[in-house]
């Protein structure tokens, strides 16, 4: 099947005719475009499951009402599909590119990420975006003709969320448009914004509900509270739990409506013939308008103050790294208890480090604090 990801695309959507393949040659997909295929190669994969037992913000094992890595990679699937179908590009590489962002994550988070790099210092250190395209490259062991799963190269590129130069020029085509300072696709800039839509708030929603945020402290920001006295003139006998629900679900369509908006009017002022003028210029096309940016930035203020800084959020964080770090000494010391072949390395000790790495950042929550467990008790 050789044809665009639907009708009335834009002539600055990524497109089948416009893109650069894939790594390995391969025939067609019958009855799929070559972006749904990726897009189902991702849901299909390992890494893809093991998300459902990797956290967000809190572990795990602090209670299954809390959003996973599964639940906030189709939320923002969901969100970045509904854009890209109002600015007619490409749905199906925005979903594929989206629902593979986070398959590099650690377990715990961004505080098991900040442990892994702290261990991985004197090997180039540990980047979850970096890690991501590691696992779609390299890591899952799917197909007998090839390793990984030999997504388009614009799948991948949108996988790459930020990327300092020396990883960009080590990554070659993958990493330019980093050097050369250009922009990229619109379908990966949507999935970008998607997935600080979605973080600011289903943590939001999920703070409330762990009691770490108060209502006061969000209504503090004038936006919640304008939006908050809407919602309740509109439904004033309404209990606080579908309150809560309506208010949130009314900043989201507000943000994500603001978006598509203001994207809009960029992109008709600036009258792109092709996916060449997107990229050439000068910054992001895909953005809010500044009072919505204005909202956003509070907001993703107050939940790093009062969220992610949080006494509780805190401990949770050093627990993490404490397993993350511990493990990883543990099997440098005897890499023999990772399964599998060992892997060829420049070093010894570089080539087991980075054994260890991807053996750590596969592993869910559960597993790693359950792995952690047998170790110590084994006097590991």
């Amino acid at each position: 099947m050789n044809n665009d990801a639907g009708p009335g695309l834009a002539p600055y959507a990524v497109s089948e005719a416009n893109s650069r393949g894939r790594r390995h040659a391969e025939p067609a997909p019958r009855r799929r475009t070559q972006f749904q295929r990726d897009r189902d190669r991702v849901i299909h994969c390992s890494a893809f499951r093991r998300l459902e037992y990797k956290t967000q913000v809190f572990v795990n094992h602090e209670g299954d009402m809390f959003r996973t890595r599964l639940t906030h990679t189709l939320e923002v699937a969901q969100i970045a599909r509904t854009m890209a179908r109002a600015l007619r590009l490409n749905e199906d590489l925005t979903e594929a590119i989206a629902l593979a962002h986070d398959l590099g994550h650690t377990p715990f988070g961004h505080a098991g990420q900040h442990a892994l790099n702290e261990c991985m210092r004197d090997f180039g250190g540990f980047e979850h975006n970096l890690h991501s395209i590691r696992v779609v490259d390299e890591l899952e062991m799917r197909y007998p003709a090839f390793p990984g799963l030999n997504l388009l190269f614009e799948t991948r590129e949108g996988m790459l969320k930020h990327c300092n130069r020396a990883d960009a020029e080590a990554l070659g085509e993958l990493g330019r448009r980093f050097v050369e300072g250009r922009q990229a696709s619109l379908e990966a800039q949507i999935a970008n914004v998607a997935d600080e839509i979605a973080y600011n708030h289903h943590d939001m929603d999920d703070g409330l509900r762990a009691q770490l945020l108060t209502p006061d402290q969000l209504l503090a920001l004038p936006f919640v509270r304008d939006t908050t006295e809407v919602v309740m003139r509109r439904w004033p006998e309404a209990d606080a739990k579908r309150l809560r629900y309506t208010v949130i679900r009314e900043m989201l369509n507000c943000f994500v409506l603001d978006l598509i908006d203001a994207t809009t009017e960029r992109l008709a002022q600036l009258s792109p013939r092709d996916i060449e003028d997107i990229r050439a210029h000068s910054s992001a096309l895909v953005d809010f308008s500044p009072g919505i940016r204005a909202h956003h930035l509070e907001l993703k203020r107050l939940l790093f103050s009062k969220l992610y800084k949080h006494e509780r959020v805190y401990d949770m964080a050093q627990r993490s790294q404490a397993v993350v770090r511990e493990l990883f000494y543990a099997f440098m010391r005897e890499p023999g208890l990772i399964p599998g072949p060992a892997s060829a390395g420049t070093t010894a000790e570089a080539a087991t480090a980075q054994r260890v790495a991807d053996y750590i950042a596969g592993m869910t929550d559960r597993f790693a604090i359950a792995e952690h467990q047998r170790l110590a008790a084994a006097g590991s």
